[in-house]
């Protein structure tokens, strides 16, 4: 099993009592709230907390692209992963994902990704995402068109990374009268490309289809494990055997001396995260056109849409991996059993969480887990 330290980078220092009276830290939270002082502060310690998991031994570092909000500071994902590419020296560094349907010139993220896979000589993961439904209100992108625009964009990126230019490329949404980006890939034919999703059927069956690498985020570990076995069975339709390295988890861990502690010191964190930060009403999440009916009824059973969640739920249900060293090990090997990844994608930092506190978690986990699963 593979561990990266994946990072959402939230505005820590969110006054929550705000974010409670607008009713979401999406869209229409004024950015009036965010501290430039505190944000540089916050950008470096974040840093820091990557290049730290790196130099003990976690196999990669991810960030993530969202825009407009305090739940990530993340709208341009290429300039931290550029920050990234000269201090992460083993590592990969995956960008899950930049968001597809979002640009107007999608060949400046064939250039983005091309420019971070030469500086690490090959560590680059490529995340191409649709982006969740909040991100076209933000950027003003009618989401009806939110799959077309996808599945163009990708096209002519990987035709612009794999086929010798200059060429023309003319489509619905995009028309280049002359595709010819330097430089060009360090990985040939290109980085893998991984795919990021709430749990949309058509992503699963597209993902699985391309043989790429599925990461499923923010779900009870059942529902992973359903969606997970979509994937499989996706891959047996198209005429292969899907490994587990082409499924990734993402979750949040924390691991103290005993499970009482541990439940302790991340309970105000993961419960600002999942109730503060992440809380977007649904209109918001899943405008019309987003996604297909039987798409946003998947979502729906996999529980990213729902009610105020305690800690003592996400334990539960499986979201999240919180405890004594021996649980932690406990649980993740239960999880994997059920699920079948090969890859975890773990927020050693979540929420509110201070630096001691991350950096203490995120050695505990290389001390504790990494020696038993990794590789």
């Amino acid at each position: 099993m593979k561990f990266f330290n994946f990072h959402l980078m939230p505005y820590a220092d969110v006054d929550l009592d705000a974010i409670k009276k607008n009713g979401t830290a999406w869209i229409s939270f004024s950015n009036s709230n965010f501290d430039p002082l505190k944000g540089a502060k916050l950008y470096n310690r974040y840093l820091d907390e990557l290049e730290y998991s790196d130099q003990l031994g976690f196999d990669g570092v991810v960030v993530n692209e969202h825009h407009q909000t305090a739940y990530g500071l993340m709208p341009v994902p290429a300039v931290l992963a550029g920050a990234l590419s000269r201090s992460v020296k083993k590592g990969k560094i995956g960008v899950l994902g930049r968001a597809l349907p979002l640009v107007n010139n999608p060949l400046t993220i064939a250039e983005e990704y091309a420019i971070l896979d030469t500086i690490t000589e090959g560590r680059l993961i490529a995340g191409f995402v649709r982006g969740i439904g909040a991100e076209y209100h933000s950027m003003g992108i009618n989401p009806a068109h939110s799959k077309d625009r996808f599945n163009e964009a990708h096209d002519l990126i990987i035709r612009a990374w794999t086929e010798p230019g200059p060429f023309e490329f003319v489509g619905k949404h995009y028309h280049f009268k002359y595709v010819n980006p330097w430089p060009l890939p360090y990985q040939k034919p290109h980085p893998p490309i991984w795919v990021p999703s709430q749990g949309s059927k058509d992503t699963i069956e597209w993902a699985a289809r391309m043989k790429y690498t599925y990461c499923q985020t923010l779900s009870p570990i059942k529902s992973v494990a359903k969606v997970f076995d979509g994937y499989r069975a996706a891959a047996e339709k198209f005429g292969y055997i899907a490994s587990p390295d082409q499924l990734a988890w993402s979750m949040s861990m924390f691991i103290a001396e005993t499970d009482e502690k541990a439940r302790e010191m991340a309970k105000p964190h993961i419960e600002a995260l999942v109730n503060q930060l992440l809380s977007i009403p649904i209109q918001m999440l899943l405008p019309p056109g987003y996604t297909s009916p039987e798409s946003l009824k998947k979502i729906a059973e996999s529980g990213v849409v729902g009610h105020h969640k305690t800690i003592d739920n996400l334990i539960e249900e499986g979201v999240v991996i919180i405890g004594s060293p021996e649980t932690a090990r406990e649980k993740l090997e239960e999880f994997s059993e059920l699920a079948g990844f090969g890859n975890i994608l773990v927020k050693t930092q979540f929420g509110t969480m201070l630096t001691e506190m991350a950096r203490e978690n995120i050695e505990a986990i290389a001390r504790e887990i990494l020696p038993k699963f990794q590789n």
